[in-house]
């Protein structure tokens, strides 16, 4: 949990979380803007939910280092609900919706007091995955046609996901310039997105995505008014109007029509997709914490609903934690609440001060930004992460998506519940074992005398029905302890179910503690994946994928036996020793594979599966690794190449230390660690001529272990010789040096 607010450490932190929150207001201003006129609500709407809820979460929340502001979760559901309400008059439904939002705000606060935060482990992991899919198309679908500077389209998701080859058409049909201007700023913007994080200048990685998306859609107004001289042919109704003073134009809630069903409906989905997805947020947040804290979730679902029913009175959106300015946050340093805070103070502070600027961001450049979050969510990679774990959660990932899609989000949501169950059902062949033992207490948990360790039973089934039992008894344990959880006597463990306790399990390691797991050994998967279903019982052929050894995989075999080292292709989700390394104080590793491993065990090549960020934030990343097991201890220290302003793109707590008698070294190279002086003495001339001879590689020390890596990707079959060949050559030196003394 949290700890005591310290504040020598709060003001000391002041300044790296001002600048924190103001990158965030860089991605934050867009952004609202965007999500607003994709729910056809005004834009400032969206800049309200932001600061209002970034001022009420800063103050009252329980999060340290969560953004709050409008989310993406909720644009089909505001969207439906400002079409609806108001019988085609779209002010009136915005008016109606604000007060379904100071409601859903209510009902929010409410499952914080009772303590409801748990509730999102009611839902399958694989089904919320469909149903954000479901939200990334039905953005996407919209807003293509905007992007397009088309915005008199208006449909279903399906049916607008079909009429984009008719808008592109209309492009050639008429190619004027106040058609083809807004299309083109759209695709630029759109391509500025794509490959924002393919470019590794760090100066273009000074301005987030976004914001690069708003300087050239301002700045082509600008070169039509200074250079061209000429009118901008954009349309009117394709630029941002603002109230000519925001502070005294706020409209008010109409509530008139609270009693409709219609109404009622409204507030339970906004209230629903609002809890789920800022308690996803919350979760996925708390593992990016270099300082693995963890938030109290209800104290936030209360700052939240607080913070809602605030911003619908005063004309804004719902608040709700979003993922992608929460992991900007982190990778800029934000340490607590007063970088939310700050994210609030600077929005507001833009409104009021660049109006005019505001004014010239046309549709389709915000369009643009939606349209890649929206494939984000969507993303085809997505069901194909899903498949890998089993063929069972692709068919829950489908079906959510495909009910959301056609019969709205609640109907989508229940609908993959419903499916989980049957499939589960349908996998075990016993209805029995789900509906006799699912109210039953399946949980067993006691301190072991002569060991001192916690021993967990489960028995029965442990699926997403009765996670919390599970969770309930875990989360008793102190993390420091060591943690012993059999299932032995469990026929069936869900997909859920695995993924929730590798979090646990990275959540021990982190705390110093042990968490195992026995008693699977005679459970059959499906699939190699860490996170498959486990069961007792006969696996289904429909469900199993194939074990072929790919193309380099088998090259990597005939490497290792080439070496006289051990190969292993199988999946392993056993990181702990990897998350002592700084490199992953602020990543999720997932699970390694391709293992190469020496006779003596001091050298293990592998590649790694691991995240930054999460959700629509969440980059996945498969790199190749060398970890080395020392016989001896040598200082602790991180080296790296150095980028242009004097550091590393990467997290490290360390300053740079300066070798002035090899300045070449110290331009080229970042080197920091726990003790300064110890590493100066051992990187002596022969060992920084080694370093300045190489390749770059990013080499970690801990004391008795080494991390080597070249690049963010696989290595090739030649890349992985030539990282042997360094880690060897490093190894013979450092053994000299070690031998001499």
């Amino acid at each position: 949990m949290n700890k005591p607010l310290d504040i020598k450490t709060f003001f000391g932190d002041l300044p790296k979380n001002i600048f924190a929150g103001f990158v965030v207001s860089l991605v934050a201003l867009p952004l609202g803007l965007g999500l607003a006129i994709a729910s056809e609500a005004p834009p400032i709407s969206g800049i309200i939910a932001a600061v209002v809820g970034g001022m009420v979460a800063a103050i009252f929340g329980g999060s340290q280092l969560t953004i709050t502001g409008p989310g993406n979760g909720l644009v089909i559901v505001l969207l439906s609900s400002i079409t609806t309400l108001g019988d085609g008059d779209l002010y009136q439904g915005y008016l109606f919706t604000l007060a379904a939002i100071v409601f859903a705000g209510g009902l929010m606060f409410l499952f914080g007091v009772l303590r409801l935060g748990a509730l999102s482990e009611f839902f399958p992991s694989s089904a919320l995955q469909g149903m954000l899919a479901a939200i990334g198309i039905g953005i996407l679908a919209k807003q293509l046609h905007v992007m397009l500077g088309i915005t008199t389209v208006s449909g279903s998701p399906l049916k607008l996901i079909l009429l984009v080859p008719s808008s592109i058409q209309q492009l050639y049909l008429n190619p004027s310039l106040d058609v083809l201007v807004p299309a083109g700023l759209g695709v630029v913007s759109l391509l500025i997105l794509v490959f924002y994080s393919r470019l590794r200048s760090p100066l273009f990685h000074l301005v987030p995505a976004p914001m690069w998306v708003v300087f050239v859609a301002v700045g082509l107004t600008y070169y039509f008014d200074i250079v061209v001289k000429a009118p901008y042919p954009v349309a009117e109704n394709l630029l941002i109007r603002l109230p000519e003073n925001v502070l005294n134009n706020l409209p008010f809630p109409d509530f008139s029509i609270i009693t409709s069903r219609l109404f009622i409906s409204t507030v339970f989905s906004i209230t629903l997709i609002s809890s789920i997805e800022s308690l996803l947020s919350i979760k996925a947040v708390d593992k990016l914490d270099p300082q693995k804290r963890r938030s109290n979730v209800n104290k936030d679902l209360r700052a939240l609903g607080l913070g809602t029913s605030l911003s619908g009175l005063v004309g804004g959106l719902n608040v709700v934690t979003v993922i992608a300015r929460s992991s900007v946050n982190v990778n800029n340093g934000g340490s607590n609440r007063s970088s939310n805070f700050a994210h609030a103070l600077f929005l507001l502070a833009f409104v009021l001060l660049f109006q005019n600027q505001i004014e010239r961001i046309a549709l389709p450049a915000l369009a643009a930004i939606l349209v890649f979050t929206g494939y984000k969510l969507a993303a085809p990679q997505n069901l194909l992460q899903i498949l890998n774990i089993g063929k069972e959660q692709a068919a829950i990932f489908g079906i959510t998506l495909i009910v959301t899609l056609t019969n709205g989000l609640i109907t989508g949501i229940g609908m993959g519940i419903l499916a989980t169950l049957l499939i589960h059902i349908a996998i075990n062949r016993n209805l029995f074992l789900f509906s006799r033992n699912w109210l039953k207490p399946n949980v067993l948990m006691f301190l072991e005398d002569e060991s001192g360790n916690y021993y967990v039973s489960v028995k029965n089934f442990c699926s997403f029905l009765n996670f919390y039992k599970l969770k309930s008894k875990l989360d008793e344990i102190p993390q420091s302890e060591h943690a012993i959880v059999d299932f032995s006597l469990c026929e069936f463990v869900d997909h859920t179910v695995m993924e929730g306790l590798n979090d646990y399990r990275r959540s021990f390691a982190r705390k110093g503690g042990v968490f195992e797991i026995i008693g699977l050994d005679s459970h059959g998967a499906d699939s190699q994946h860490p996170f498959a279903i486990r069961k007792t019982l006969p696996s289904n052929d429909f469900f199993k994928l194939g074990n072929n050894l790919t193309k380099r995989q088998i090259s990597l075999q005939k490497l290792a036996t080439i070496l006289d080292w051990e190969y292993r292709s199988e999946l392993t989700s056993d990181t702990k020793e990897l998350e002592r390394f700084d490199y992953f104080k602020t990543k999720i590793v997932n699970y390694q594979y391709n293992e190469l491993i020496s006779k003596d065990n001091q050298f293990h090549l592998f590649d790694l599966s691991y995240t930054e960020g999460a959700f629509i934030a969440k980059e996945d990343i498969r790199a190749s690794f060398m970890l080395i097991e020392l016989r001896y201890t040598i200082p602790q220290f991180v080296l790296d190449r150095e980028n242009f302003l004097g550091g590393l793109n990467e997290y490290t707590p360390y300053d740079d230390i300066d070798f002035s008698e090899f300045p070449d070294f110290s331009r080229r190279f970042f080197l920091g660690g726990v003790d300064a002086k110890s590493i100066r003495e051992l990187f002596n001339r022969d060992l920084i001529f080694f370093f300045e001879s190489h390749q770059y590689y990013r080499v970690e020390s801990i004391g008795k272990g080494l991390l080597i890596k070249r690049r963010s990707r696989l290595s090739s079959i030649q890349e992985v010789k030539s990282l042997l060949s360094f880690s060897s050559e490093l190894m013979a030196l450092l053994n000299t040096r070690k031998n001499a003394k």
